[in-house]
């Protein structure tokens, strides 16, 4: 049986990229970024870490920003995940997708509904409200997928 495969869970980062987070995301196989990133500063740094998966918020423009999808679809250890930044945006037909990861409500949510897994890392970027800082981490082996969520900061 080979190894669980640990995917990072980041959205909501807004220029901000937290050393807690790159310490949270260390080891990760894949990371994928649900939006709001602002800068691509942020895709830099945590490109550093792992292979990264991007799609574009409602807050995100400018170079490099402006050519990120809106949504994308990746498979990852037998997993298919569906990544978008509004939770409003998800396709009714999920046939075929195990995970979906969305982000902009700075909420975070591990939940499944039936069969499909829906993940909010929450934000890693500035605290907004009494919102906690968190990002999330998937894994995705023995034939299981599962998602926690990882807060940053006390």
């Amino acid at each position: 049986m080979s190894p669980a495969i640990r995917i990072g869970l980041i959205s909501d980062t807004h220029n901000l990229v937290r050393p807690e987070a790159l310490a949270a995301l260390e080891g990760c196989a894949q990371i994928i970024h649900a939006g709001d990133i602002c800068r691509p500063a942020v895709l830099d740094a945590l490109a550093e870490l792992a292979p990264l998966t991007v799609v574009r918020g409602n807050n995100d423009s400018g170079p490099r920003i402006d050519e990120l999808p809106e949504s994308t679809t990746l498979t990852v250890g037998g997993a298919t995940i569906f990544v978008v930044h509004d939770i409003a945006d998800v396709p009714r037909d999920l046939a075929g997708i195990d995970v979906v990861v969305t982000g902009h409500s700075h909420k975070p949510l591990v939940e499944r509904r039936g069969d499909v897994l829906f993940v909010n890392p929450g934000s890693a970027g500035p605290r907004r409200f009494t919102l906690p800082v968190t990002l999330g981490v998937l894994t995705i082996g023995g034939g299981k997928i599962d998602a926690r969520i990882v807060p940053l900061l006390d």
